[in-house]
Formats: structure tokens, C-alpha cells, sequence
């Protein structure tokens, strides 16, 4: 090998990178203590850019493109280098390659509920989770800050550290903003905009990101509270109390056509009714004493046909006729008919 075949072996004239990861963020040339040549080129592709160092201090920066290394070119390194006349002669330099395109679906989420205080529930605890999506804009900050001297910096070393500066910003932006937990669910999309002017200045002048996007994708709340939310879900789809107690007393005696209810199972359903009223405070729309001791008796009143015969001033058999026809619900236990006084009133209604 003759000296300038070594020579040239032992310089740098061509400089690139190409990122098959799809996950590294910045990348040191490996120069393996080569020289670079006067004139060699550098080439830097779309959502790439180069970021030459000498000796711990930042020198030129380019962008996409193919250039050739000259005095022209890298002043910055010229100045740092003190070459009086530029340069005609190999030198070396570190060179980062960061990408800069879109990070997407980066997860975060809260590893510890959030205190947060709630008109409706008072103090309650909160768990949130969701994606957000960034890019680096600031080069010698990110190096100098995040990335280091690190050859090849890949994203799953810095996730945890952008996940824990998000959530703490999530907490206290989540728990000053004051929004009813019932209300969060439908202001996901209002959240996560509200949040992004509070997150990016912070992680913009720490490490050199911009946040483009932060998705909050839900917020939930204890099971013990999702049990409270489903109580009064409940309580308020009952609606009025007096129409749903007649509503219970009508199923227990459907059920009990095919032979498979007994009085008893009227009883427990008017008692279900009857607790819920108790827990609302009484019979909603005004009901008086007398009513409410009537809700209130273990087991409604249950008449005969031949009782029913006698309320309605008509032979027993047409009773039967009315019973067997559905005009009027009934109760078969054993080989006999009961009606409560309830369907009764509800059929001489009609």
C-alpha cells in the first residue's frame, strides 16, 4: 500500500447517515478517530440535521441537502478552529446527526391517581392517560441537555423522563382547571388543546421539543365513585316515584301469570320501591300520610273474584271471563285467583 492510499484511508470524505430505526433521535458520526478531509461531503436527508462540535462547543449546523465541506460553509468551526487563511488541511470534529421529524403515539399516562377537589364529590382521586406527539426544534439544547455525548440516542431512554415532566404538568393544569368530573369525559379534545401552552414551554426550555399534539384519552375516577355515579344514574332514571311503584307492582303480577310468582315476590318488589322512596326523602309529587303508610304495608291488598264480583255489581263467572281475557291482571296461586286492589283501581280506570 503505497503512503497516499493510507493517507486517504485515514480520512473522511464522504459523511451520511441513513435512519432504518424509526425511534433514534440523535446519531454520532462514527469517525473512528479519522480525519475529515478538506472538501468532503456531507450529506443530510429530509427530517435530518447535522450539528458539527469542536472540542465541547457547537460549531455550524445544516440542514437537508448535500454540502461540501469548505471554509465557505463552516465559519462557526473556522472561528473555533482559529484557521487564519481556512483551511487546506484534514480536521476533527464531532458530528450529530438529530432527527427531526414527528414522534407519534408516545404514551403517558399517571402512575398515581391525582388529588383533585369536585363540587359533586368533594375530594376525589383521578387516573388519566392518552398519547401526545413531538419533534426537536432546538439542536444544541437537546444535545446539550438530553441527548449528550450519547452515540446513539433512541427515544425508549428519554420516554420516561418527557412521560413524568407531561403527567406533572397534566396534574396541576387538571387540578386547577375546576372541571366537574362528570364533565371531563365530554371535554377531552378542549382538555388536551388547554394543555398543550401550558406543557410546551416547559419541555421547549428544558430539552428543545415541541409538543404538536396531546390526545387526553380518559379520566376515571375510583370504582367506589363509578358506584356513586351509577346510583344516581339509577335514582334519576326512576324519574317519578309513584309511577315506578305501580310499575313494580304490574311486573310482580305478570310474572306471577305463569304460576311462577308468589305474593311474596310482590312484597319484595313494592319493599325495593318503597327504599328508594325512603332514601329520596318520601313520595315525590306531594304524597300524603295516608299514601305513604300505605306504601309502607308488607304486602298489598289482594281480593277474590268473587270480592271483585261484588265491587263491580256483576256475576262471579263474568269476573272469570274478564280475569281469563287479560282485561284484568291477576295473580293465580294455586287453583284460585287474587287481584290486588291496585290493578283493580287501574282497570276500573279505564
Amino acid at each position: 500500500m503505497g503512503i497516499m492510499d493510507f493517507i486517504k484511508g485515514e480520512l473522511i470524505d464522504v459523511i451520511e447517515w441513513t435512519d432504518d430505526s424509526r425511534d433514534t433521535l440523535s446519531f454520532r458520526y462514527p469517525d473512528e478517530d479519522k480525519a475529515i478531509k478538506n472538501g468532503a461531503q456531507l450529506i443530510v436527508r429530509e427530517s435530518q440535521v447535522v450539528q458539527f462540535m469542536y472540542l465541547g462547543q457547537f460549531g455550524d449546523t445544516f440542514g437537508p441537502g448535500k454540502h461540501t465541506l469548505t471554509t465557505d460553509n463552516i465559519p462557526v468551526l473556522t472561528k473555533l478552529k482559529s484557521w487564519k487563511y481556512g483551511f487546506n488541511s484534514p480536521f476533527k470534529a464531532d458530528v450529530y446527526y438529530v432527527n427531526t421529524r414527528l414522534f407519534t403515539g408516545n404514551k403517558w399516562g399517571t402512575g398515581n391517581p391525582i388529588m383533585a377537589r369536585d363540587d359533586d364529590f368533594g375530594v376525589v382521586r383521578l387516573r388519566a392517560y392518552g398519547t401526545f406527539d413531538f419533534r426537536i426544534v432546538d439542536i444544541p439544547l437537546f444535545l446539550r441537555e438530553v441527548a449528550g455525548s450519547d452515540q446513539n440516542f433512541r427515544l425508549d431512554e428519554f420516554s420516561e423522563t418527557m412521560r413524568s415532566r407531561i403527567v406533572s404538568i397534566f396534574s396541576v393544569a387538571l387540578a386547577s382547571s375546576k372541571i366537574p368530573v362528570l364533565d371531563v369525559a365530554m371535554r377531552y379534545t378542549e382538555l388536551g388543546d388547554a394543555l398543550l401552552p401550558l406543557i410546551n414551554p416547559a419541555v421547549s426550555e428544558k430539552y428543545g421539543l415541541e409538543i404538536t399534539s396531546f390526545i387526553v384519552e380518559n379520566v376515571s375516577v375510583p370504582p367506589e365513585v363509578e358506584q356513586a355515579i351509577d346510583k344516581r344514574s339509577s335514582m334519576a332514571a326512576v324519574g317519578n316515584l309513584n309511577d315506578f311503584v305501580k310499575y313494580q307492582m304490574a311486573k310482580g303480577m305478570e310474572s306471577g301469570q305463569g304460576g311462577g310468582g308468589t305474593a311474596a315476590e310482590l312484597a319484595v318488589g313494592f319493599g325495593i320501591a318503597q327504599q328508594m322512596m325512603q332514601q329520596q326523602g318520601g313520595l315525590v309529587g306531594g304524597a300524603t300520610q295516608p299514601a305513604a303508610a300505605a306504601a309502607a304495608a308488607p304486602t298489598p291488598e289482594l281480593l277474590g273474584p268473587a270480592d271483585v264480583a261484588k265491587v263491580l255489581g256483576v256475576p262471579e263467572a263474568d269476573v272469570m271471563a274478564i280475569i281469563t281475557s287479560g282485561e284484568l291482571k291477576a295473580k293465580k296461586i294455586g287453583a284460585s285467583y287474587r287481584i290486588t286492589k291496585a290493578a283493580l283501581d287501574a282497570y276500573l280506570a279505564q
